[in-house]
């Protein structure tokens, strides 16, 4: 993944900060920590970037969490009733099972989309 550092890519899926990519946006690592899942750090230690840029700021990554859970529904779906022959009840069940288990890190994944939007990589010496 350390090829990948500089690029939006890198900063989305590891939750780094978007600009110097050194340290974690989150407090806790672990997305399945249900209770800690939204808190994250004020500010990034290294290189100072606000990452709640205005209030309200990740408002904006309910539209990215939209997107994505459609896009693992109709994965979910296509897998379920295509290539596993469930029907269309044991598809839709799959498709909540599916949802319902990602939900942490989908809601990460796009808060990292959203401020991946707004910020970019701003290679330190």
């Amino acid at each position: 993944m350390n090829l990948l550092k500089g690029t939006k890519i890198y900063s989305i899926f590891t939750g780094k900060c978007p600009v110097c990519q050194e340290e974690s946006m989150y407090k806790s690592k672990k997305p399945y920590q249900i209770s800690k899942i939204y808190d994250m750090h004020e500010r990034c230690s290294h290189c100072g970037t606000k990452y709640k840029i205005e209030p309200s700021f990740f408002y904006g990554a309910m539209y990215v969490s939209y997107a994505l859970g459609v896009a693992f529904a109709i994965a979910t779906f296509i897998i379920a009733h295509f290539f596993l022959g469930f029907g269309l009840f044991g598809s839709f069940i799959s498709i909540i099972v599916v949802l319902v288990l990602l939900m942490p890190i989908i809601m990460r994944l796009s808060r990292n989309i959203w401020i991946n939007f707004f910020l970019s990589y701003k290679k330190t010496n």
